[in-house]
């Protein structure tokens, strides 16, 4: 008899994990995927910039707005590049898209600060253990020495969600230590 109870309790135990991680998408997205955006965004880049000593970013609302309207479009054309208008201006944009409602705020920052175990120091763009810029750009330009503010917006399109954060003073300076 006690050994079924134990059993019983461990069946109930497993069951009650399996129903709080069942519920769990349920439970962020009461709260909002993206609620809370502004603050939660800054939080993320400040909380792996501590990591390795960088001063925090500050939110730029001039920032966000422009990353705002880029969003925006990318989300209601579908289309997913950079806004060439970053060319004459000192910003940097790192972009971020998947699918509609089903990522929270720190996974799509997630998807940007996973490139930092690619991440050797260096001058860049020699800065990839793997030999690709691509795969660790993302994260310099969070990491970027000299990169003092970000804004930040996120928009929903008929089938993606899309991040653009925008930095000022832009990062991965060809010739330069990122951090």
């Amino acid at each position: 008899m006690a050994g079924r109870r134990s059993v019983s309790r461990l069946a109930i135990s497993w069951l009650e994990r399996v129903a709080v991680l069942a519920l769990a998408p349920l439970i962020v997205g009461s709260t909002g995927l993206t609620s809370n955006a502004d603050a939660r965004l800054l939080a993320i880049h400040n909380r792996e910039r501590a990591t390795l000593g960088i001063p925090p970013l500050r939110w730029d609302p001039e920032l966000a707005a422009g990353a705002r309207q880029w969003a925006d479009r990318l989300a209601t054309t579908g289309t997913f590049q950079h806004a060439a208008e970053n060319i004459a201006q000192p910003e940097g944009e790192n972009l971020w898209a998947g699918t509609r409602g089903a990522f929270a705020i720190e996974a799509m920052i997630d998807a940007w600060l996973r490139e930092g175990r690619y991440f050797k120091p260096g001058i860049f763009p020699n800065n990839s253990s793997t030999g690709r810029v691509a795969d660790v750009d993302h994260y310099t330009q969070i990491m970027w020495r000299d990169t003092r503010a970000v804004g930040c917006a996120i928009a929903r399109g008929a089938r993606e969600d899309v991040l653009v954060c925008r930095y000022s003073q832009a990062g991965n300076y060809i010739g330069e230590k990122p951090f």
